[in-house]
């Protein structure tokens, strides 16, 4: 009667530990579970956030670009605007021509490189038309 007695205490103690283990590993899964749900919303949060401010830099810096072009605008129509813009045109001409001796091997030049004011004044025509 006794060994009965022990046995099904034995009995009890083994299900009462395997009960516990069983529940010890449902808490670990849910608790992964909820920690993962829990990091995917933080990089879904994170994607949202990044690419709203992007979208907001790139809306900021498209206003900046038509702010200065609609000053560059109001300054070619102001007096003298025609003259600094030949400067300009100029200036880059030859910028242009130093940038690509000093970067390449190969230089294709006009035929009448000692004409540069024709070329000059070819790029200021193409300017004018533009108005």
């Amino acid at each position: 009667m006794q060994a009965q007695i022990t046995a099904e205490r034995e009995k009890r103690a083994l299900i009462a530990a395997s009960e516990g283990r069983r529940q010890e590993q449902i808490n670990i899964a849910s608790g992964e579970r909820e920690a993962s749900i829990a990091r995917s919303e933080g990089e879904k949060q994170a994607a949202i956030n990044r690419a709203m401010g992007e979208a907001t830099a790139i809306v900021a810096l498209a206003e900046a670009s038509a702010s200065a072009l609609r000053q560059v605008g109001d300054a070619i129509q102001s007096p003298g605007g025609m003259d600094a813009v030949s400067l300009r045109v100029a200036e880059h001409y030859v910028d242009a021509f130093a940038n690509l001796a000093k970067t390449n091997n190969t230089l294709i030049v006009p035929a009448n490189m000692g004409d540069i004011s024709t070329a000059i004044a070819s790029a200021l025509q193409i300017v004018k038309a533009q108005r």
